[in-house]
Parts: C-alpha cells; structure tokens; sequence
C-alpha cells in the first residue's frame, strides 16, 4: 500500500545516470524546468539504451528531492517522444528536434503543463594520475524514516585532480558523476549540481570512514562513509530467487483485457505431468509493479510462483496495465480497473488446457488483497482466493493508521507521530469532501504553505486528486468481502505496519460472517511484516536490508491450503 498522502514526493534520494550508449539519439543526460503554480521545478532526465535497443530511463524533481522516479514506458518514433511516468501518475509527450539537443514538449499531471528539455553537457574524460589515499570505492546509508538507501561513491585520482562517481545500489545499478571534488587536509566536499546535493565529510585519521552530511534541495542528511574492499558487498543477497533451469514450463503469454483496451503480458508456470492443474492468478500491491511485484531487491511473485508450481499447482502472474510489456494506461486505472485485469486473467486461465477450470483461484497482496474479493463477487465461478495483508476498512484509515505506526517505528514521540496523524486526518478530510480538483487545489494550497516547500506543492496536490488515490480513500473492502461465497484464506504478518493486523483483520472477519461465510481461515503469523518478511520491527526500512523475500512458514501455509481445499 502507498505510505502517506503524498506519495509523489518520494523520500530524498539520490538520482542516477544510467551508462551512455550510442544506439539512441536520447541517450543521456537532459535538463528541463517546469512551472507548476507559480513555483519553478528543476527536472533532470536520464536516458538509457538497453542491448535490446529498449528506452529505459529515470526522471529527477531536484527541488522536491524526488529523484530516480523511474520512467514506466518510453518510446522515441519519428522525432516524437512519448513517456508515461505510474509512479506520479504523469505522461509527458515531446518533439526532439534534428540534432537530438533540445526536446520541447508537455508534461501532464492531473492538467498540461509545458516542459522543454536540453541535452546535458557529458564530462569529459579523466586522465589518470597516481591514486591518491582515499581513492576507492565508500559504502554509506541514508536514514529516510521509512527506509534506508545505500549511497556508493568511487573516488578516483586524475591529472586534473580527485573525480567521484555516485550510485544508489538499492535503486539501480548506474552511475552519475560527480559536478566537482574537492579536498583540504581531512575535509572532502563532492558536489552534484544537478542534483543540487552536495556531501561535506571528514576524512578519518585512518582512511577507513569519511563522517558528514549529505545536503539535497536544502535537507541535510548524516551520512558515514566506509571504505570498501570487498565489491561483493554492495550486493543484495536474494538467497530464495529460483534458479534456472526450473523442474517445471514457463511460458510468456499475453491476454486482453477489453475494458482497458490492454494486452497484459505475463509469465504462466506449469507443472510437471500432464494436468489439469489447479491455478492460481496473482495479483500485485499498489503502485506501478511488475509482475514479480518487484521492489528493494526482492521479486516477491517470482519466489512464490516458483514455490506453488513445484508443488503442483500453475501460476499466471502479469505486468500491471502501462508496465513493463503490458499495454494500457496506468495513470488512470483505479483499483476497480485493476480488478477487470485480473478477471481477464482468470478468463486465459480457462482457455488453456493445462489448467482444471473448476480450480482457479486467486492471491493478492496488499492492495491485491482488495481486488480478489471483487473478482471472486464479480467471477462467483472463482475456486477460491488467498489475501496476503489484504485489507479490512477504507483507505483513508489505512493510510492514517500506517503513517502513525510507521512514524513510531522510525524513531518518532507517540505525540509527534499523533500530531502528524492529525495533520494528515485534516487533508484527508478535504480530498473526501471536495469532488472538484481546482476547488481542492486551492484548499490544499492554503493547507499546506508553511508546511511543505511550494516547490513540492503542486506534486502533492497532483498526487491526492489522482483517481486511484480518490478511489482508495473511500472504498470499503467489507462491501465485497460480505459477498465472497469461495474459501478464503486470510494471512497478516504480526509486524505488518503498512496493513495492520489488529486494525484489519477483525474488520475482515467481520464482513466475511455477516456475508455468511463459513469457509474462511485467518491467520496472523508471529514475527513477518507486510512483505511476510520476519522482522525486527516491521518497517519498511527493513525490507531491502532482510535476505528472507517470503518467510517459508507464508508459502508452506498457501500451499498446503490450496491443494487441500
């Protein structure tokens, strides 16, 4: 589920570059600057060409401190540049002109706005000169509250003085240089001007750590240092990811789904023998996923699917409408839209003959937890569903409920983290009453000057008047669950502060015998977070930083429950 009301504005991080290479005229590095009212916005665009030949790329908010906001889809055709950006829920379309140095174009975020880019001068190249005694590669970790993100620097001595290159492993593998490098005695300052950070740090007697502060769009930020020998630490390990070959058939296939007009691409993993097998359709959190619900390093769907198809049972798990090779527009999709993607998954999974018909149910986490019970209402043929840290009231006391606790995790004062929940409440309280965004905007405005920088403003107005943001405020899981018929199976990991158990799992009850279920289980499981991770204390923190992906007590419990009912 998304942390917040203003899920646009992500946490300082730090942007990055992806390699240049030469199969596209767009790779590299462009600068642009938008006018969002009143307020000017510095956006920084990083373009890569993969060995396919495929677009990726990264879009920085340098003021907002909103950096490496992945670019979901991005295509280049006939001078016409076309990006859809789920994570802010913004499209952008642009003519790059003949020399490939300029893009002039509109950026559209709840309304248009124009956004001209300029291609970026690349650094030239560094001449090498003897190492000096801080060249290498430094390990640190920014603290953001909700989470930790790894900061990397190598530092490099040149003919032209000390370079440094910065990287954000937990984001991507890239690099992005550094602006200047300079050193007196034990004080080192690296600069990234567009970035508008810059890290000042002490140098240890010893060499071994560089103290100081990482300074981005005016927030400092402690950051240590540690030299780094062993590269092998900068790696994630991701013990549960399946290796290749896999002791059952995987397949890509595609499937539409008519009334978003998409084709939704997917992995579907059937056993060994001859079937028909059961099936299961998995159905991903909120936010622009992938179809291994991909985030912090782990690939949750994909350790699962592996997990369920060796024990006999078939798994189809698809990219989100607008993502990855799917299709469609994620933008606009609401959690109502998502719902039709997963019944015309369940629809293919009845045209192959691999899969018995009268066996195919559903699994979904987070806010997938709250689309099965629709499809199961909608698609009463559903065997069966599975709600992994699905949820049991509206939104917006999700979202109150979660910004509490996780604030309290984060090192927080029950009243400092009470008196956010109050301002939260407060905002909250206006979306829901005002139907009408330009009336809003200018509600939200008074609300928050003082409060939030006004360059970040206008994002957060963006992001609370988006329609999947109005449609999960209000919307009450009870209403569908009271009309699930299929078993159901409920899990909640103890340490879960993104869907908390104690505030969920009674209200599901609830809905589900007032409904006149009897063929329900709910299971809270000692120790796992909202990954069903087990954890310290459950914040999402932690979830890049543990090596678990799912604790093998969730999976064994799926299984052993869909093969018996």
């Amino acid at each position: 589920m998304k942390s917040g009301i203003v899920a646009l504005v992500a946490a300082i991080a730090v942007a990055l570059t992806p390699a240049c290479r030469a199969q596209s005229p767009l790779t590299g590095n462009w600068l642009g600057t938008l006018s969002a009212g009143g307020a000017e916005l510095h956006m920084v665009l990083h373009v890569a060409t993969a060995k396919d030949g495929a677009l990726t790329a990264t879009l920085d908010s340098v003021d907002q401190g909103a950096n490496g906001i992945p670019v979901t889809a991005i295509a280049l055709k006939d001078g016409k540049l076309n990006m859809t950006i789920d994570a802010v829920h913004g499209t952008y379309e642009g003519t790059v002109n003949k020399q490939a140095t300029e893009i002039d174009g509109t950026w559209t975020q709840a309304h248009p706005m124009q956004l001209n880019f300029k291609r970026a001068a690349a650094p030239m190249a560094a001449k090498p000169a003897a190492p000096s005694e801080i060249d290498g590669t430094w390990l640190g970790a920014l603290d953001l509250g909700a989470m930790k993100l790894r900061i990397v620097f190598k530092i490099a001595n040149t003919a032209d003085g000390l370079t440094a290159q910065l990287q954000s492993p937990d984001q991507s593998p890239a690099w992005i240089p550094a602006t200047s490098v300079s050193r007196k005695d034990s004080l080192l300052t690296i600069a990234l001007k567009p970035l508008n950070a810059v890290f000042e740090g002490t140098i240890a007697a010893d060499r071994a750590t560089i103290d100081g502060t990482f300074t981005q769009a005016g927030n400092p930020m402690k950051l240590r240092l540690e030299c780094v020998k062993d590269q092998a630490v900068l790696e994630r390990r991701r013990p549960q990811n399946p290796v290749k070959p896999y002791p059952y058939r995987e397949e890509e296939v595609t499937y539409a789904s008519k009334g978003a007009g998409a084709t939704l691409a997917g992995t579907l993993t059937i056993p060994q023998g001859k079937g028909p097998f059961p099936a299961v359709l998995l159905i991903v959190g909120s936010g622009p996923h992938d179809r291994d619900e991909s985030l912090m390093g782990h690939k949750p769907f994909l350790v699962l699917s592996d997990y369920l198809t060796r024990k006999g049972i078939a798994v189809l798990r698809a990219d989100k409408r607008g993502i990855g090779k799917s299709t469609g527009t994620y933008a606009t999709a609401t959690t109502a839209g998502f719902a039709d993607d997963a019944e015309a998954g369940v629809a293919f999974l009845r045209t192959r003959a691999e899969i018995d018909p009268r066996r195919i149910g559903l699994i979904g986490h987070s806010e997938g937890g709250v689309i099965a019970p629709i499809v199961a209402v909608q698609d009463p043929a559903v065997a069966f569903i599975v709600l992994m840290a699905g949820t049991g009231v509206p939104g917006d006391q999700i979202i109150v409920e979660q910004g509490r606790l996780i604030a309290e995790a984060a090192g927080e004062s029950r009243e400092k983290a009470a008196a956010g929940v109050v301002k939260e409440r407060e905002v909250l309280d206006l979306v829901e009453k005002e139907k009408d965004n330009a009336a809003l905007e200018k509600q939200l405005r008074a609300k928050l000057a003082g409060e939030v920088p006004e360059a970040a403003i206008a994002a957060q107005i963006a992001a609370v008047t988006s329609p999947w943001f109005r449609y999960f405020l209000t919307y009450d899981p009870a209403s569908s669950l009271r009309k699930v018929t299929c078993p159901v199976l409920v899990l909640n990991g103890e340490k879960d502060l993104q869907v908390p158990p104690a505030q969920n799992l009674p209200a599901i009850r609830k809905a589900l015998e007032e409904g006149g279920n009897k063929h329900f289980e709910i299971v809270e499981l000692p120790g796992l977070n909202h990954l069903f991770q087990n954890a310290k204390t459950g914040s999402p923190a932690e979830y890049g930083e543990i090596e678990e992906t799912i604790a093998p007590v969730a999976l064994d419990k799926m299984a052993s429950w869909i093969l018996k009912h």
